[in-house]
C-alpha cells in the first residue's frame, strides 16, 4: 500500500523541501489520511476548481501540483476557496514549488530549449536559482521561435535588439523578471522568463539586452510531464496522470 506521506517523502527526495523559500508554502497544504493508502493521484500546476471536479470524476485521492494550494496565510475561510473545497471533497493535496524551481526545473527548461548551463544565475537559500547558459549565435526571433516550439505557447513577448546575436542566455522558469539586473551582471544578452513586466523590458531595452516571455505556466507546466514520469516508475502500484483540465486558463487572442 502506498499512502501519501510515501509519496511526499519521495518527492523530497527528489526536490528536497528544506530548498524551498522563506515566501513559500511547499509540502502538504491538505492532508486526509496520510497514512492511508493512495490508489490514483492526478498531476496539474495549480489547483483550480475544474481539476479538483475531475479529481472528484475520476475518485482521486490526491493531486500533486507546482503551485501551493495554500500560499499566503488565510485570516478567514471561504467556500471559494480551493482549500476549502479540497476539504469538502476528502483530497489531498502536496505541492513542491520553490523547491522543485532549485532542484529540478530550470534544468529541465533547459534541456527543452536545448542549451547547456554553465553557471547559476544567482544563488538562494544556498540553491541556484536559474542559470546562464553559452549557445550558437542565434537571433533574438529565432531563439523567440525556439520557446515557442520547445513549450507549446500561442504567444512569445520579446524585446528585438536592433543588430548582434545571442551567445550567452540566462533562464529562470516561472516569474524570473527580477532577475534582469543578475543576467547583466553575468554578461548575458538574452534573459527567458515569464510574466515580464512592461518596465523590466524598458530596462532590458535600454541596457541592450533581450528578455523573452514565454508566460509563467509555459516555462513550468513542464514540471508535470517530469513528475509523472518520476512517480509512476516509483510507484506503479498508483495511477498516476495529468489532468486533463491543466490548462494556462489565460486567452491571448479573439
Amino acid at each position: 500500500m502506498i499512502t501519501i506521506n510515501d509519496i511526499y517523502n519521495y518527492i523530497d527526495m527528489l526536490a528536497p523541501y528544506s530548498l524551498q523559500t522563506d515566501y513559500d508554502n511547499s509540502g502538504l497544504n491538505v492532508t486526509f489520511n496520510s497514512g492511508g493508502g493512495v490508489k490514483r493521484a492526478l498531476i496539474a500546476l495549480d489547483v483550480t476548481n475544474e481539476i479538483i471536479a475531475e479529481a472528484e470524476q475520476t475518485k482521486a485521492d490526491l493531486i500533486i501540483t507546482h503551485h501551493p494550494v495554500i500560499f499566503r496565510g488565510l485570516k478567514a475561510l471561504d467556500e471559494r476557496d480551493t482549500a476549502v473545497r479540497l476539504c469538502r471533497a476528502g483530497i489531498s493535496a502536496i505541492s513542491a514549488h520553490t523547491n522543485f524551481d532549485s532542484a529540478k526545473m530550470n534544468d529541465i527548461l533547459c534541456e527543452k530549449l536545448e542549451l547547456v548551463p554553465e553557471e547559476p544565475l544567482a544563488v538562494e537559500n544556498g540553491a541556484p536559482v536559474g542559470y546562464v547558459c553559452g549557445c550558437q549565435p542565434v537571433s533574438c526571433k529565432a531563439m523567440a521561435a525556439r520557446v515557442r516550439d520547445a513549450l507549446g505557447n500561442t504567444v512569445v513577448r520579446y524585446n528585438a535588439l536592433r543588430d548582434g546575436m545571442l551567445s550567452r542566455i540566462a533562464v529562470c522558469s516561472g516569474g524570473g523578471g527580477s532577475f534582469l539586473s543578475d543576467a547583466m551582471s553575468k554578461k548575458a544578452d538574452c534573459l527567458i522568463t515569464g510574466d515580464v513586466k512592461h518596465d523590466v523590458f524598458i530596462d532590458a531595452h535600454n541596457a541592450g539586452i533581450c528578455v523573452i516571455d514565454g508566460g509563467h505556466f509555459h516555462t513550468e507546466n513542464i514540471f508535470c510531464e517530469y513528475m509523472l514520469k518520476a512517480l509512476s516508475e516509483r510507484f506503479r502500484e498508483v495511477e498516476f496522470r495529468v489532468a486533463v483540465s491543466n490548462r494556462d486558463i489565460l486567452s491571448y487572442q479573439i
